[in-house]
């Protein structure tokens, strides 16, 4: 009897390692860390708002940009980042306002995009879509 309950502990410590090493070697990405500041987010409605001085960036994988996006949304992801950054940039202007939005409130790729696009390529106001994609779809069902 003991020795099935040590040897299922053994069990399951092995099997946990691949987890904790995978959450050490990630822990840069885990998405409930990487809060944004209250200042870099923007509701649906507020986006809605700036009207046509807003310009919209959908960081979300080609595939999903081509099934449905933001109308007049560019799309630009780390992935093809080399690729798509000149394609957007002769599109904006220092007067507008970029917001960046990924799947859902989960996701990181807005908050990567943004970051990128502030750091490299020296935007200011760059907002992320609070609630991504998602929300957008869940405001204008």
């Amino acid at each position: 009897m003991i020795r099935a309950v040590r040897e299922g502990i053994i069990l399951v410590a092995l099997a946990a390692l691949p987890a904790i090493g995978e959450g050490i070697y990630f822990r840069d990405k885990v998405s409930w860390q990487s809060s944004i500041p209250l200042s870099e987010l923007v509701t649906v409605d507020q986006a809605r708002g700036w009207g046509d001085s807003a310009i919209w960036i959908d960081a979300r994988p080609g595939d999903e940009f081509a099934r449905d996006h933001i109308p007049g949304a560019f799309s630009l992801n780390e992935d093809r980042w080399n690729e798509l950054l000149p394609q957007f940039l002769p599109n904006w202007s220092p007067e507008k306002k970029v917001i960046v939005y990924c799947s859902a409130a989960s996701c990181n790729a807005a908050r990567d995009v943004a970051k990128r696009l502030r750091d490299e390529a020296q935007l200011k106001d760059v907002f992320i879509l609070q609630g991504g994609w998602e929300e957008w779809v869940k405001k204008n069902r």
